[in-house]
């Protein structure tokens, strides 16, 4: 899936065709009156029009003028409808190419949840929630559902575009699948987690489609503005009419002004830059995010996103690399290391995590301790949950127990045990440093007493302290949190530059801290994979859940990160501030650009009755004709000329909020009042090279 948006991509001959034809169904005067300012100037072209033929009809010398004005106020509305029309087609040209991944496929339906039951061949659209299915190697699957047995790789490229497979196995915080995506090994037992026009890819169509995009909090309230500038404008034009015939009537002297000059200077000073272009804006932000694997639940999402001042971020993945890995095995006084070692192998021979994992690997290097088969130990594995913060085994005569230092210690006390000092040292040089102090017990003819310390290293990402520092820059606060002890976490939070964290971090410790957040007025992003994030996700304002975490949380989210990458946070963020970024520029350009048009059109269109005002006319334009007909020309053209930067975005800086203003309003404020006398002027060097002046 392409990520970038170059400008040549926005104007892709497949893409302009469509949007051509767009532009004229889109103007239906109930497809226009969405738009409130541009429906004001096409009912000034409809306007326009009727005083064309009726010149026409009476062979009026102005017709030939009047036509040109016409034609160039179709243009405007036309120009409008193009740019919202191209940004809605690349919406639908992604939505096609997920459809293309959509299609009735044949499952294995199983009555039993078990490998080897019996099965049926069923339509994938016959699968109701709750069925059971067994996907093989070679198998697509037939729609979103959770593994609940078994451990495949699947290629997921259909989806998120990228070729490497992923893992998904029962349990855990990567059991859902997705609908569409393919089997490469192995296999898996799925329970149906949706009905048919449920799936994951249906609403992915939905979300992308630009034309059910709803309009944002924020863009509403423009809107409005909008609406609000044009109708006082409409007001002050439609009373000059009545003053010009007046004056004309009192000095006796001097000509009327026309309507087709007051039709183009209305049409000329209203925000029809930005209102032509706001629409395109909002559609363009959506189809950002999908190029960058993201998929918003509305346009709300987006914009929020923009206006975000809280990051909250696991450490795990996001800001660490992950997948900690054990490092060292520090006995306790009286044990030796490969006593600790053996013990911590056999608690993590079921202990499926990269962590387990780990440990059993390190066992075998240091001391060629090898996997024992399971059966043969007859063992009762206890697996790791988020209330008791500890994992184990239980073997005939003896239990062993690894896990946080809080949990262990707790444990041990309930059999009137406690830390060794040496231990609890070496726990918190552990923390200190940086790394997860996993620690191993055991009971052995009732007694309880700590093996040791198991040092799990965890790297953070390089880079993402700077990203943190850029955070800052805006006015965005960043939370770490985890599950490690809060020595553990400070060091981590120092060393990756976040300002501040949340250690031993529960789903409660995650709602409780994002409510205290936007009880203080903020707005909070989160991103989170597994169901115990499901209730933080669907407080926070800004929800990314990962597609490869589980249906709870993609439900509860109102993004999803096809790509599962936790740092997409910080992207979606700059995406949405771009989004505003951007409207806020082209506003400032349009409402900027009039202030030109007042002296280019007003001297011309009231030279006749008031001759003082050809003082005004600065810019020494040819003549009262082809300054009305050069405003109308520039007013249209520039709309065109912004629709690239409307599409890729006013570029991302990360600069705080007075900062960004004092930009906006010296680059498209400043430039926005200059460029119109340019281009009015070089306008009507054209007309009049032409003989049209």
């Amino acid at each position: 899936m392409n990520r970038h948006i170059s400008t040549s991509s926005i104007f892709k001959l497949e893409m302009i065709q469509p949007a051509l034809v767009g532009a004229f169904k889109k103007l239906a005067p109930r497809t226009q009156l969405r738009n409130p300012v541009m429906f004001c100037a096409y009912i000034a072209s409809v306007l326009s029009t009727l005083l064309w033929l009726v010149a026409l009809v009476q062979a009026t010398p102005t017709a030939g003028f009047i036509l040109a004005v016409t034609l160039w106020l179709w243009f405007t509305v036309l120009f409008a409808n193009f740019a919202e029309a191209l940004a809605e087609g690349r919406s639908k040209a992604q939505a096609a190419s997920l459809r293309g991944a959509k299609r009735d496929l044949i499952a294995k339906q199983l009555s039993e949840p078990h490998y080897g039951s019996p099965h049926h061949a069923v339509s994938g659209n016959a699968l109701r929630k709750g069925d059971l299915i067994l996907v093989e190697a070679g198998d697509t699957i037939a729609a979103d559902g959770e593994v609940i047995e078994g451990l495949a790789a699947v290629d997921e490229s259909a989806i998120t575009g990228e070729s490497a497979p992923v893992i998904r196995e029962a349990g855990g915080d990567f059991s859902a699948v997705t609908g569409g995506t393919r089997v490469l090994s192995d296999w898996l037992i799925v329970r149906v987690m949706v009905n048919p026009g449920e799936a994951f890819l249906d609403r992915m169509i939905a979300m992308v489609e630009g034309a059910k995009r709803q309009k944002t909090p924020n863009e509403i309230a423009l809107t409005i503005l909008l609406v609000a500038l044009t109708i006082v404008l409409l007001l002050a034009t439609a009373t000059l009419l009545p003053f010009s015939l007046f004056s004309v009537q009192a000095m006796q002297a001097g000509q009327a002004v026309s309507l087709t000059a007051l039709v183009a200077l209305f049409v000329c000073l209203i925000p029809t830059t930005i209102g032509g272009l706001l629409s395109a804006i909002g559609v363009a932000g959506m189809s950002r995010m999908m190029q960058a694997n993201v998929i918003a639940t509305s346009g709300r999402a987006v914009e929020a996103a923009g206006d975000i001042d809280v990051l909250l971020l696991d450490k795990t993945g996001t800001i660490t690399l992950g997948n900690r890995q054990a490092a060292a095995f520090c006995p306790a006084p009286g044990v030796s290391e490969q006593a600790l070692a053996e013990a911590a192998q056999l608690a993590s021979l079921a202990d499926e995590t990269p962590e387990g994992r780990s440990i059993v690997v390190l066992a075998k290097q240091r001391f060629n301790l090898r996997e024992r088969e399971m059966g043969a130990l007859q063992a009762a594995f206890l697996p790791f949950t988020a209330q008791t913060r500890m994992s184990g085994v239980d073997l005939a005569t003896r239990q062993i127990r690894k896990g946080a230092a809080e949990a262990i210690n707790q444990y041990l006390a309930e059999g009137g045990m406690s830390f060794a000092p040496v231990l609890q040292a070496t726990i918190d040089e552990i923390a200190r440093r940086g790394s997860t102090p996993l620690v191993v017990a055991e009971q052995l003819e009732g007694q309880r007493r700590a093996l040791g310390v198991i040092e799990l290293k965890d790297i953070v990402k390089g880079g993402i302290k700077e990203r943190f520092a850029e955070l800052r820059k805006m006015g965005i606060k960043t939370v770490m949190m985890t599950g490690d002890n809060r020595l553990t976490a400070a060091a981590i939070a120092a060393e990756a530059g976040v300002d501040d964290f949340l250690a031993e971090a529960t789903p409660e410790a995650k709602l409780a801290t994002i409510r205290g957040f936007q009880a203080e007025g903020r707005l909070v992003a989160m991103t989170g994979d597994g169901t115990n994030d499901a209730p933080a996700l669907a407080q926070a304002d800004v929800a990314v859940a990962m597609n490869s975490g589980t249906q709870a949380a993609k439900e509860a989210g109102n993004m999803v990160d096809l790509d599962s990458n936790p740092t997409k946070l910080i992207e979606i963020v700059e995406i949405g501030k771009q989004m505003l970024m951007t409207r806020g520029a082209l506003t400032t350009f349009s409402i900027a650009n009039d202030v030109a048009k007042y002296f280019a059109i007003i001297p011309a269109a009231f030279a006749t009755t008031y001759p003082q005002l050809n003082t005004l006319n600065i810019m020494q334009l040819a003549s009262p004709t082809s300054a009305i007909l050069s405003a109308v020309i520039f007013n249209a053209l520039i709309i065109v000329v912004l629709i690239p930067l409307a599409l890729k975005g006013v570029r991302y800086r990360p600069l705080g909020a007075a900062a960004l203003l004092r930009r906006n309003l010296l680059i498209y404020g400043v430039g926005g009042i200059l460029t119109p006398f340019v281009g009015i002027k070089v306008v009507d060097w054209v007309l009049a090279g032409l003989g049209l002046a």
